[in-house]
């Protein structure tokens, strides 16, 4: 029987009960933990890399495809298709018409992380508190706005821009965010950036996600608190993140799920999306207000999802990519992952102009690695190759310094965090750095608080 016309039961059974092609499409490998992780349970996996400066990224590990539509005939209507960024939701639209099974997200669930005033839209006509957001052609525009207005406001762009170009206001009368959009402004190319200013709003930042089937949630609730400034104590530029804390709930009432999250089901629903989505949060007494979506994996969410998670990526990726409700077995407890970079990061070599090109570094350890260590070590912008005596040498093939993250779980934070950093104080590499501090302040002040709020 041809593959096309096999009944939908017994398509799933096959993506649940055997080995089967995984397509993996990416732009600059963002997902590249999650590939691997595919690859390890032991199915056929094929990646194809948008970008060439991150093709090198899991050579050894994982085959490369030059062209997506090679992928494509390879994967098959009985593989699995795994998106692992924004930017693909128009052709995962188009391959799940043609018969694919695909997960990551779709076009709508793009254009709800990328347009971020269109978010907004989304969340009020949703019955979420909308944060007054205000869109500019460029960040002249921008400037004057707050030359006017006054008030703290928050810094953002529109699309897949650099994290780093985000800023928080912390002057009243604005002159910060003003005098930052005008040095912005003077900078070449900058005339055609849309910048986003969102009013701030004071409280504690924490995420809500779950996964989507198409039709309805799948799995448990996640909460998690991200640390996305550079250095510890939230002190620094914006960075992509530099390690998040992450955690489950069973519980369908969960109130930060159920005012959040919950409500934007029936838009999840109208355009298709299957995949992770996460919506993170400003609370406080009065209330929790949406600051911005991510309708795709996160990182290093995703990272840390691994350590909870029990049954295998393969078949839950399947269930969410049929619209199946599925099972997924996890583990109650914490998860910390903490981020190990190198310079240029954050910032690219090509904006800093730096000699600090981290390519064809190895990445050594203090001590051996036991079998667990290695199942918590997530290697981001690396490649293996054969070290001898069956051994595996880890090098950094890419510049941008985002090398790898270092997971661990635990029945307490305390536990987990202890993990992670005992994993992360072991890896070696020359000019590394971490943040030492993930998770601290939960712990020291924002749990408790969240607490009394009636959050958690």
């Amino acid at each position: 029987m041809p593959a096309h016309r096999r009944p939908r039961h017994l398509r799933s059974f096959l993506l649940r009960r055997r080995r089967v092609n995984v397509f993996f499409i990416s732009r600059d490998f963002s997902g590249a933990s999650l590939c691997a992780r595919l690859a390890r349970e032991g199915h056929f996996v094929r990646a194809y890399v948008e970008s060439p400066a991150y093709r090198q990224t899991l050579d050894g590990v994982v085959e490369k495809i030059d062209h997506l539509e090679d992928g494509l005939d390879w994967v098959g209507r009985d593989g699995l298709i795994v998106c692992d960024d924004t930017g693909f939701g128009a052709l995962q639209d188009r391959l799940r018409t043609e018969g694919y099974r695909v997960v990551g997200g779709s076009a709508g669930g793009d254009r709800l992380e990328d347009d971020r005033g269109h978010a907004q839209q989304v969340f009020a006509a949703h019955g979420l508190r909308a944060i007054p957001t205000h869109v500019f052609a460029g960040a002249a525009e921008a400037a004057a706005f707050v030359e006017r207005h006054g008030g703290q406001w928050v810094v953002k762009r529109n699309g897949p821009a650099d994290k780093t170009s985000c800023y928080v206001g912390r002057l009243d009368d604005g002159r910060d965010v003003r005098d930052l959009l005008r040095n912005s402004a003077r900078q070449p190319g900058d005339r055609t950036t849309r910048y986003v200013l969102q009013q701030r709003i004071h409280g504690i930042e924490i995420g809500v996600g779950r996964y989507f089937n198409g039709r309805d949630w799948v799995g448990p609730i996640e909460l998690n608190i991200e640390h996305k400034k550079l250095f510890p104590g939230d002190l620094g530029p914006k960075t992509a993140e530099m390690g998040t804390l992450v955690w489950y709930s069973g519980d369908e009432q969960q109130r930060l799920f159920r005012e959040m999250l919950a409500p934007l089901a029936p838009h999840l629903r109208a355009v298709d999306f299957r995949g992770d989505v996460d919506i993170n949060c400003i609370v406080n007494r009065e209330g929790a207000w949406p600051l911005e979506a991510t309708t795709r994996f996160g990182y290093p969410a995703v990272q840390a999802q691994m350590a909870l998670h029990e049954t295998p990526w393969g078949e839950f990726l399947a269930a969410v990519a049929e619209g199946r409700e599925g099972e997924l077995r996890w583990r109650s407890g914490y998860a910390v992952a903490v981020l190990v970079a190198v310079p240029p990061f954050p910032y690219c070599g090509q904006m800093c102009g730096c000699a600090a090109d981290p390519r064809g570094l190895p990445i050594h350890f203090h001590a051996p690695p036991e079998s667990e260590d290695w199942a918590h070590l997530h290697f981001e912008g690396a490649a293996e190759s054969a070290a001898g005596a069956g051994a595996v040498q880890h090098v950094i093939v890419d510049s941008s310094g985002y090398v790898m993250h270092a997971v661990a779980h635990g029945t307490t934070v305390e536990a987990a965090r202890e993990g992670a950093y005992r994993r992360a104080a072991n890896i070696v590499i020359p000019r590394m750095y971490y943040r030492t501090d993930i998770a601290e302040r939960f712990l020291r002040t924002d749990r408790a608080q969240l607490m009394q709020w009636g959050w958690l």
